[in-house]
């Protein structure tokens, strides 16, 4: 079980270097994480964008162009579509998201010619690593999927699921969070909550451990939900987090960053491959775990 990013860059490193087509790399903080990755034995990158800015910009911050492949695609759409390519071609098995917007490069990724899709829901999973937690928590889905239904949930917890496998964990603990860790008719993410955890039960969702609902510090904390006489297979053990929508989990996460200062990593799930997607607001720090976290699912292959 991989409990820190340290833990998860060492481990990534067995199975490097990966071919990563990287769309959009002309900035400065892409570029460094692209180059910690290479030379830290995890990828070999292919540069598509404006090949001058690329050579500009790397010249600048003393990287050599000569150690990357580097295609011209000076327009972002065409970026993406190229990028995207790459990786369904099978001449890379990582996909990241360099300084563009996320909705051009998922459309690309959702693209029924050229994409990546599968039959399974594209979800996001950020996965942080906390000060005063003891080991790495996964949040998901606060980045892609708006207001998801029991059916969509579902499916987001079996992506997050299968994509902690890759971290080392064979049975991961998930808690399905609401305002409150009772059911309640008026307040649906408590009912979907309770069915996701039977789903879980049942054999509909596997490979992990469902529980909920659960208030957060419920799921969190075992002394919490103690004094609240609640029994639970996961408090205090939570390896994923499901939030209701992605407003709660946008702001779970964010808060989370600037005022925890949680180290954050981001990746879309359910696509033919790994995609690195974190916000452009993201240290080069952030970039590189979550290409080593990329590393580690591209291993497993396609689900």
């Amino acid at each position: 079980m991989l409990r820190t990013f340290d833990e998860v860059l060492h481990k990534a490193k067995d199975y490097g270097p990966k071919k990563m087509a990287v769309a959009s790399a002309g900035a400065e903080d892409v570029l460094k994480a692209v180059e910690a990755a290479r030379k830290e034995g995890l990828t070999d990158s292919i540069l598509v964008g404006d090949k001058k800015e690329i050579i500009q910009i790397a010249e600048k911050m003393g990287i050599n162009p000569a150690n990357y492949e580097i295609i011209d695609k000076p327009d972002k759409t065409e970026t993406a579509r190229c990028a995207v390519e790459l990786v369904r071609n099978k001449k890379a098995s990582i996909l990241m998201k360099g300084m563009m917007g996320t909705a051009r490069l998922l459309q690309a990724v959702l693209d029924k010619e050229i994409g990546l899709r599968t039959n399974r829901l594209l979800s996001h999973v950020y996965t942080l690593e906390i000060k005063n937690y003891n080991r790495l928590l996964t949040m998901t889905d606060g980045a892609m999927n708006i207001s998801p239904d029991l059916k969509q949930k579902a499916q987001i917890i079996q992506n997050a699921i299968y994509y902690v496998h890759s971290m080392g964990i064979k049975k991961p603990k998930v808690a399905v969070v609401a305002a409150l860790e009772l059911v309640n008719p008026d307040m649906p993410a408590t009912i979907d909550a309770a069915c996701l955890a039977k789903m879980s039960e049942r054999g509909q969702i596997v490979g992990g451990i469902v529980d909920g609902p659960l208030g957060f510090d419920n799921a969190i904390s075992k002394e919490a939900a103690e004094h609240k006489g609640i029994e639970s297979p996961v408090s205090g053990e939570v390896d994923i987090v499901l939030v209701p929508n992605i407003e709660s989990g946008n702001i779970f996460a964010k808060g989370l960053v600037y005022l925890a200062k949680a180290v954050p990593a981001g990746l879309l799930l359910g696509a033919k491959a790994p995609v690195v997607l974190v916000s452009r607001s993201d240290s080069a720090q952030s970039k590189l775990y979550s290409i080593a976290l990329g590393v580690l699912m591209s291993e497993m292959g396609e689900i």
